[in-house]
């Protein structure tokens, strides 16, 4: 880790591991995208827990990925997500 402020590093860490699913699933911006690969491209601890995640999601689509949800259930989650309205607040973590 280099001349930066363990306390500040860390919390760094804590925000790229955090948001490690939204990298790997590719829903996150291209800047957001750019940022977290950066991070882990320097930082050998986040890299290596971002390595555990990413092999938990490959096992996981390895074992369920070809099973599918019954046509009326999807149906059902359609309607019922069409019907919410959802507030988003952002939060720019990263510099």
């Amino acid at each position: 880790m280099s001349d930066v402020n363990d306390d500040e590093h860390k919390t760094d860490c804590s925000v790229v591991i955090s948001e490690v699913y939204l990298y790997l699933d590719l829903e996150c911006s291209d800047d957001r995208r750019q940022l977290i690969h950066k991070h882990l491209d320097d930082c050998s601890d986040c890299l290596r827990e971002y390595g555990i995640e990413h092999e938990v999601k490959a096992l996981v689509a390895r074992c369920c990925g070809d099973e599918t949800a019954p046509e009326e259930l999807r149906e059902r989650l359609r309607i019922k997500l069409s019907e919410y309205v959802v507030e988003v607040e952002t939060r720019e973590y990263l510099p």
